[in-house]
């Protein structure tokens, strides 16, 4: 997320005349008062972005829907800047269930008068044609799930927020997103990207053609494109396979440094039962077996080059190498894999 550049200045003032503002419900004030926050952000101290996001958290509900998604977007900033998550998690996610919600009974309205073409959200209010045929609640949901989804998505960047989420909460997210998402034919991809990611996951990776084998740990890894690279990284970079190694650059931006280079893949990723993992999903699509995820190494079919990088790039992602499997632990588990196709 990015702010306005204009040099530094005192943010907290501006939260505190933004608060003033909200307080006394002077619309016109608000707004004047949320433009002037939104310029000194850029140049805020770290203890001021500390200070800042709890009072923030503290204003929404005190905020008309959509303002508060805009103050949920700086509050997601503020997170992203080192303010604790755990003040602010609640609250997000709160407006984010309420948006899921509401777009849901979006979509179920818009189909029962008529269907066709779901309008695309834009930074205004819904037409009041589109209030009128699904009402006003459902057509703000539909119109404010992009900004919820910003918010919660900086935040789910912070592996503390992401551990601490908890299985009930994760699953009726995902529930509710599916169901927006299979009922509208628009992709939410950030958001449900954001919560399958894993995290001190245990993972052992079977190596075909060496038939050698590797008890790792990921977390923090968005996509199977930086798990590619970064078991590169770990096994080819590392001496323990043959095969193309990336660069240190390669490996790094999939880790926590900015940018993206190129790269090509060095393997073909498979199950256990030989179905191809593909790169476009995530480490969540690896099976589980015996208790741990289970991921088997084949020579790659055909060269597959992809921009090396992170899905998100504010999460950092971690790939370690706890240890090498002997040799009969290792023939077990590829004793019970499918055989290479």
């Amino acid at each position: 997320m990015m702010f306005g550049r204009r040099g530094r200045q005192r943010f907290l003032e501006a939260v505190a005349g933004f608060d003033a503002a909200v307080r006394e419900r002077d619309g016109a004030r608000i707004q004047r008062a949320y433009q002037e926050m939104h310029r000194r952000f850029e140049g805020a101290a770290e203890h001021e972005i500390a200070q800042a996001a709890p009072r923030l958290v503290a204003l929404l509900p005190e905020l008309p829907a959509g303002p508060d998604t805009m103050v949920a977007i700086v509050i997601g900033a503020c997170v992203e800047r080192g303010a604790d998550p755990a003040d602010c998690a609640p609250a997000i996610f709160h407006g984010l269930d309420w948006a899921l919600g509401a777009a849901g009974e979006f979509c179920e309205r818009w189909s029962a008068t008529g269907g066709g073409d779901f309008p695309e959200p834009d930074h205004g209010d819904p037409d009041p044609s589109i209030v009128e045929r699904v009402g006003m609640e459902a057509a703000l949901g539909w119109w404010l799930l992009p900004r919820w989804e910003m918010a919660a998505v900086a935040l789910l960047n912070r592996p503390a927020v992401r551990t601490g989420l908890g299985a009930e909460t994760r699953a009726r997210v995902s529930r509710a997103l599916r169901t927006v998402e299979e009922a509208s034919g628009h992709d939410v991809k950030c958001l449900a990207y954001a919560l399958l990611v894993l995290d001190d996951e245990p993972l052992v990776v079977l190596h075909r053609p060496s038939g050698t084998g590797y008890a790792m740990r990921m977390s923090g890894i968005g996509d199977n494109f930086q798990l590619h690279t970064l078991l590169a990284g770990v096994l080819v970079g590392g001496g323990h396979v043959d095969g193309r190694a990336p660069s240190e650059r390669e490996v790094a931006v999939c880790r926590d440094t900015p940018g993206q280079v190129p790269t090509t893949g060095a393997f073909n990723l498979v199950t256990p039962g030989g179905e191809w993992v593909w790169n476009e999903g995530t480490p969540s699509d690896i099976p589980v077996v015996e208790g741990v995820r289970l991921l088997v190494l084949d020579p790659p079919p055909y060269e597959r080059s992809w921009p090396a990088g992170r899905f998100f790039p504010r999460m950092t992602g971690e790939l370690v190498l706890e240890r090498v499997l002997d040799a009969d632990e290792t023939r077990t588990w590829l004793g019970g894999c499918a055989p290479a196709r």
